[in-house]
This record gives structure tokens, sequence and C-alpha cells, in this order.
């Protein structure tokens, strides 16, 4: 897809909140655990390989990903450091990652099975393939639910110790940034009972994305998984404050690039859904759903000014329009997310418009944005 850079809006991306908010991270779990920073989907938006830089200098242990061509994205860009693929890899790209000392999530058996016959076939150069066990301990998503299927991938992978290194065991909570912590301690209990049949020599242990490890001490991790934080992004919405203040690692701007005045009953914008009431100042600005600004953001607002500008009519493929307290000037700021004349509009506001979650909201900007980076 062909990046905008002729068109005003940009995602404008501060480097010195993520390095800030690594940094209270690794204060808050302390010298022994290790930080790993989750990059996937283009580093939560806000560029992998970039994030990835900012973080290595902040003194990351490690990189999580979701894809093996993440992974490999990383390591184009001259990052050494280790790399966990979090997701299913099909088994027979094994020898790939073996060759590039990338790290994979082992779900199942069967799996672990199809790849260890993939890597003798493959023979890669560099043995063996580092594994980590996926416990699914309630998510329900990926990894092993039944403690003898476990056993068998355990003692299969100590019968092949020329082809596979147990390398970690790990878990994900689903309900860690909620107050209810009921269901967390359930998955809390499985994980303990799944973990005495685990050799004790196995590296990683580890149970904390971003909300274990603000809110529940990184449990049972000697290393930790962050995420949504790592960009000044609160997991829990607003239902639970964080230990330390994040800072917000992104803000999204345009301009206003055509304004006229509209006479009372008029329509703005496709389906003819908004009508003006009076003589109105109507302004376009140059974003849409192609860019990932959804069409339920019909109705929410934007800053100019520091004035607060409603959407009004749907939000069009490339444009939307916003209804104006007066007349602005063709190439007036407009911040949709972030700071402006000391307002602000949060992620969270815009989730909770769409009834959606926060970081979803940078994930789906589409690659027609560009990435700018301050500081």
């Amino acid at each position: 897809m062909t990046i905008g850079y002729t068109r005003p809006t940009k995602a404008i991306i501060n480097r010195e909140a993520i390095y800030h908010n690594i940094k209270k991270h690794q204060k808050l779990v302390g010298d022994d655990v290790d930080v790993f920073a989750v990059v996937k989907a283009n580093g939560y938006g806000h560029g992998a390989v970039q994030t990835a830089q900012i973080a290595v200098q902040a003194g990351v242990n490690g990189f999580c990903v979701s894809l093996l061509d993440e992974a490999l994205e990383l390591r184009e860009a001259g990052i050494t450091l280790p790399i966990l693929i979090l997701g299913v890899i099909p088994p027979y790209y094994g020898a790939a990652a073996a060759d590039e000392g990338i790290s994979v999530t082992v779900p199942s058996y069967e799996w672990l099975e199809h790849a260890t016959r993939q890597l003798i076939e493959d023979k890669p150069s560099q043995l063996p393939l580092r594994l980590h066990l996926g416990i699914d301990t309630g998510m329900g998503r990926i990894g092993f639910r039944e403690v003898e299927e476990l056993k068998q991938a355990i003692d299969f992978i100590q019968a092949h110790p020329t082809l596979l290194e147990l390398e970690g065991v790990f878990t994900h909570f689903s309900k860690a940034d909620s107050k209810d912590e009921s269901y967390f301690a359930l998955q809390q209990a499985r994980f303990a009972e799944a973990m005495k049949i685990v050799p004790n020599g196995v590296r990683y242990r580890h149970t904390a994305n971003s909300a274990t490890t603000l809110w529940h001490d990184h449990w049972q991790s000697n290393m930790v998984r962050i995420g949504a934080s790592m960009y000044g992004i609160n997991p829990s919405g607003d239902e639970l404050e964080p230990p330390f203040e994040l800072e917000p690692a992104m803000s999204l701007e345009t301009m206003i690039v055509h304004v006229k005045q509209v006479a009372p009953g008029e329509k703005i914008g496709y389906g003819a859904t908004y009508e003006t009431t009076e003589n109105e100042w109507i302004a376009t600005i140059p974003i849409g759903y192609a860019d990932g600004f959804v069409r339920r953001f019909q109705g929410f607002s934007v800053l100019v000014d520091g004035e607060y500008c409603e959407i009004v009519g749907r939000v069009c493929m490339d444009q939307s329009m916003i209804r104006l307290p007066r007349k602005f000037e063709e190439g007036t700021k407009v911040t949709i997310f972030g700071e402006n004349n000391g307002q602000v509009i949060s992620l969270q506001a815009g989730a909770e418009h769409i009834g959606s979650i926060n970081y979803e909201i940078p994930c789906v900007l589409s690659e027609r944005v560009p990435l700018v980076y301050t500081h």
C-alpha cells in the first residue's frame, strides 16, 4: 500500500515516551527479571523496527512477536537479541527459525512431532530449535490443556537433545487487567499444577503480560512480556490505575483541507445521516476508514485550536467532515488523538466511543498513515 507522505495526516511517535515506559517496567520488576518487548503487529502500530531500536537502547533482554515474518524483519534490521514467536508457526518453518536463533511456541504434541520430522529432513545449520511450551490455563487460544500431553511433550524434547531445546514455559492470563481476580486465581492454580512436571532447568517461566506485570507482581515469572503498556496504553482501559504513569507514545494529527459554511437543513455525508440546524461551518479532514479510522467514529470529537469539534456525517473512505464552532482557515492543525492547546483526547476515549479497546486503534491504522518519530 502507498504511504501518504504528501498528505497532512500522520501518526507521531514519541521515542522518549517508549523509552520512559520501558525504564519504568524494568524498575518495577527488578534486575532479576528479563524484560521482553512485544513488537508484534508493527509494534502495536508504532513501527516494529523503530520501536525495537528504542527498546535496545533502553536495555531490554529480548523481543516477542506473533509471526515468523515479524521475527525475520527484526533480524534483517540487525536486531540480534533473543526473539520469541508467541503465535503458532507452520511446523515446516522450524529450520528457518533455528537458523536465525528464533524461539518458537509449541502449541501441542502433534505440532512438536511434525516440526521435529521436518527438522531432521531440512537439517538447519543452527541447532537446536529453541522451544517455549504454551500452557492453556483458560485463555482458550493455544497451548497444552492436559498434563499428560504436556509430560509427553517434555519427554519427547528430552529424547531429542541435538534437535530441540526446552527454553521456556508460559501461559497468558485473560483477566489480569480486571478488579475481579477470581478467574485470574483459577489460571494461576492451573499453571502451578502444570509446573510440577516441568524440569527445574528451564530458562524461562513467564506468565506476565503487561497487566500481570503491572498489577500482579509479574506472577511466577523470571521474564515479562510488555506490550500495550510499553506504548503508554493502559491495558485495563480505565478500570485499574497503573503503579506508575504511562506516557502515551502516539498522537494522530491531520489538518483542515477544506472549509465552508452550510445553510440550515442541508445534509452531510453518505446516507444523509446528519442535517444542519443552523448556518454551520463544516470542515473536511483527510482521514477515513481506509486509514483505519473506522465509520463508527461518526459523532466522536476531534480538537481544533483546543476546541472539541464533532465528526458529522458518516466517515468516508478517505475523508471525514467536522463541525466547527467558527471559521478556521484551511491548514489549521486537527488533533484526533493527543494534546492540542491544553486539551487531550485519549485512545481510551476513542475506544469507548466505538465500543472497542484502546490499543486496537493504533493497531488498525493502515499503512497509508505515515509514522513520524520525534524526540
